[in-house]
């Protein structure tokens, strides 16, 4: 058994496991929200992405992206659809607590509850202060939150499937998930059985942390990290309740003047 960090085996087989999730619909509402501030173009920040499937979509909405991952699995999936797509997009391997960019952008997003997964308070703040410092005048930061409800809902089942298919062959995945009330956070166990050219395979173990942030702590952050915030809501645009899944946020960038036009 190898012992692992998070999104490093899973990075291989992470597309074919979420091929369910409407990553279209996801740009298509993120985009209409930037456009809503007249942010149609220029530069676009994406914290968290991964193997860049919504980076390369964002790309091909008119967006110059910049990608900003954690993990060098992840990326290294994110560079094949570059290279397979020919886009001019620029990926950076660092951790969203403590990134650094050659300059301002128009716009921020993190998607795919990548935001979930910062444990601490004072990273939520750190995070949104870096943002900040590297959004143009007024510019704007949307992410997205899963909510207790949605762990709730997924707490205490296991997953399984043998039929994965990936580069080197089939692949088994065992997927557990726990919710903890008191501390407000969601525990994945991801056990992957993964094939090698030799046609032997290795067994990989993943643990993944995400932290239900709610919209007063969200807040809260916000100003101190010295941001304004600006909306919530769910998908439809409307009013979170105790039944909403997720969580779309709206900030935007303080502290800067515009320059004179």
């Amino acid at each position: 058994m190898t012992e692992i960090d998070a999104y490093t085996a899973f990075a291989e087989v992470y597309d074919q496991m979420m091929d369910q999730i409407p990553y279209q619909d996801w740009c298509t509402f993120v985009t209409g929200l930037l456009r809503s501030f007249g942010i149609n173009g220029g530069l676009l920040l994406e914290l968290g992405c991964g193997t860049g499937t919504l980076t390369e979509m964002f790309s091909a909405e008119g967006y110059d992206m910049i990608g900003v991952d954690h993990s060098e699995a992840m990326l290294a999936e994110a560079l094949r659809k570059r290279d397979a797509s020919g886009r001019n997009i620029l990926y950076l391997e660092q951790d969203m607590r403590a990134f650094e960019l050659y300059g301002t952008v128009a716009a921020a997003v993190s998607l795919c509850d990548s935001m979930n997964y910062l444990t601490e308070y004072s990273d939520l703040v750190q995070v949104l202060r870096l943002v900040n410092n590297y959004l143009d005048p007024g510019g704007i930061f949307i992410f997205d939150c899963k909510t207790a409800h949605y762990f709730r809902k997924t707490a205490d089942q296991v997953y399984a499937d043998a039929d994965g298919e990936c580069r080197e062959g089939t692949f088994s995945y065992i997927w557990e998930e726990e919710f903890d009330e008191r501390r407000q956070e969601n525990n994945t166990w991801l056990t992957l059985y993964l094939p090698e050219k030799s046609g032997l395979y290795r067994r990989y173990d993943e643990e993944h942390i995400q932290k239900v942030w709610e919209i007063p702590v969200i807040r809260k952050a916000a100003e101190e990290a010295g941001m304004t915030f600006v909306e919530a809501m769910d998908r439809s645009r409307g009013e979170v309740t105790d039944g909403t899944d997720r969580i779309y946020v709206i900030l935007r960038e303080k502290g800067k003047e515009k320059a004179d036009e």
